[in-house]
């Protein structure tokens, strides 16, 4: 075969693959490559969505669960022909799927306006669940909480929300937002379990402080009470102690430190 006749080759194989794949990703608008047998494509077709719907169904249980199947197959439909994906790997489609509706989805009437919120807190579950980030070395899990220096897990994801994400479902589906946000832990903990705590604005804070210095328990106590301007410090350091060895039991604080 000359270098032409090969070139020739190559580049129709290639229009085949491009194709097919557009085929796969609108079976409703693009007709299949004539050279595959249509019970063969038919199997394709099955396979590439079913297993794609499969992983997608699996990440969001609970935005699965408040759509009709002809919603939620139209919307999956949508994803898989408007969609880029930037990974080969199944594990990063529900990933890849936020990203569709954060960025690409139009979104519907019949869209319940705490869409993107539900996606992205079950996202989340999933992105700790195989996370292969490690509590740090050199803390202890024992000592004043309050002299020491509390360290945040690596494995923790504070995060607020305009809706309960984590209360909403079938049986609840709110139309607009509560008059406060809702602040959530999402951790994982030493012994793999993914869990979830709903704080209010004042722990968030604390946990941000945290995260930002070197401060013992006292002194982070000490500065959100001067930031809230809270009335009575010495209550607030008391709550702080409890505060500090419950996370701390949770796996929420990875450990303690010398300041």
């Amino acid at each position: 075969m000359s270098k032409i006749e090969h070139e020739q080759a190559t580049a129709g194989f290639q229009n085949v693959q491009l194709n097919f794949a557009a085929h796969l990703r609108a079976p409703d608008e693009i007709a299949p490559p004539a050279t595959i047998e249509p019970r063969r494509m038919h199997i394709y077709r099955d396979l590439i969505y079913n297993n794609i719907e499969s992983f997608i169904a699996g990440g969001f249980p609970i935005l699965r669960s408040i759509y009709t199947d002809e919603r939620w197959y139209a919307m999956v439909r949508d994803f898989v022909h408007q969609h880029s994906s930037k990974t080969p790997y199944f594990l990063q489609i529900s990933e890849e799927f936020l990203h569709y509706l954060q960025r690409e989805r139009r979104l519907l009437d019949t869209d319940p306006p705490f869409l993107l919120e539900l996606a992205h807190y079950e996202w989340v579950e999933l992105a700790l669940d195989v996370s292969d980030a490690e509590f740090p070395a050199g803390l202890t899990t024992s000592g004043d909480v309050l002299e020491m220096s509390p360290v945040v897990s690596p494995l923790l994801w504070s995060l607020s929300y305009q809706y309960p994400v984590h209360r909403l479902g079938p049986s609840f589906q709110p139309q607009s937002p509560p008059p406060a946000p809702t602040f959530l832990l999402v951790y994982r903990n030493r012994t793999l379990d993914v869990g979830f705590m709903e704080v209010n604005a004042a722990t968030a804070r604390l946990l941000q402080l945290a995260q930002e210095g070197s401060m013992n328990g006292r002194q982070l106590l000490q500065c959100l009470a001067a930031e809230i301007q809270h009335p009575e410090p010495t209550a607030l350091e008391n709550f702080g102690r409890e505060l500090f060895e419950k996370l701390l039991g949770l796996n929420i604080l990875a450990g303690l430190k010398p300041v």
